[in-house]
């Protein structure tokens, strides 16, 4: 079972929510929270598999949220849920580390859709955030990938910094995990968001990035 958390500020989208899950087969419902003030405290006490992340609550929104779960918990997916699709929004969540991004108009089945995605490590766009990331391309095909999402290395979690170091002065997932205090399991999760988060392809390309940004 997938076991989703849900954190959006407004009871009434909470609970129409719930009542989707509770249809599937393979989602279960960990919990709720009503700010992302609430979610690592929630976290601390409860894993989950993915997060169904509004953008917008009053304390602590959802990009911050999202930073500071993924920096504790990368394994946990994020899956953004928002009725903003405007380019900063998107580019600023997908920066942050969320694996998709959803409109709070989309149906039933592309709500199941999409958890199933991101649980399965891919990435998941609703068609009209899909559309506004083509345009931002279009806009500048003279870029390359990362330039063109403005990654840099503020955009990377304190630990994702320490392990892109790592990797790049040729440590294994197994030196890195001992250095580190963690599990080599973890260190592969940060490698894997790494790649995805830098939009490069391999470990050269990790490096080339470390390089490039004066980290070594």
């Amino acid at each position: 079972m997938i076991k989703v958390l849900i954190v959006d500020d407004h009871k009434i989208l909470r609970d129409g929510i719930k009542a989707i899950l509770h249809g599937s087969k393979n989602i279960s419902i960990a919990g709720e929270c009503s700010d992302g003030f609430d979610v690592m405290d929630f976290l601390a006490k409860k894993m989950v598999d993915v997060i169904l992340m509004d953008i917008k609550m009053p304390k602590q929104n959802g990009i911050e949220t999202t930073k500071i779960v993924l920096e504790k918990y990368p394994n946990i997916k994020i899956l953004a849920l928002s009725m903003h699709n405007e380019e900063t929004y998107i580019v600023n969540m997908l920066k942050a580390g969320a694996s998709g991004y959803i409109l709070k108009n989309t149906g039933e089945a592309e709500l199941l859709e999409a958890i199933n995605k991101v649980h399965s490590g891919e990435i998941y766009y609703s068609l009209e955030v899909a559309n506004v990331m083509m345009s931002k391309y279009m806009n500048n095909t003279t870029k390359s990938k990362s330039t063109n999402f403005e990654i840099t290395v503020n955009d990377l979690t304190k630990r994702e910094k320490e392990i892109l170091v790592d990797i790049a002065n040729e440590l294994t997932n197994q030196e890195i995990a001992e250095k580190l205090f963690i599990s080599p399991r973890t260190v592969d999760t940060h490698r894997r968001n790494l790649l995805q988060k830098l939009a490069v392809k391999n470990t050269a390309g990790l490096v080339k990035f470390a390089v490039s940004n004066n980290m070594l």
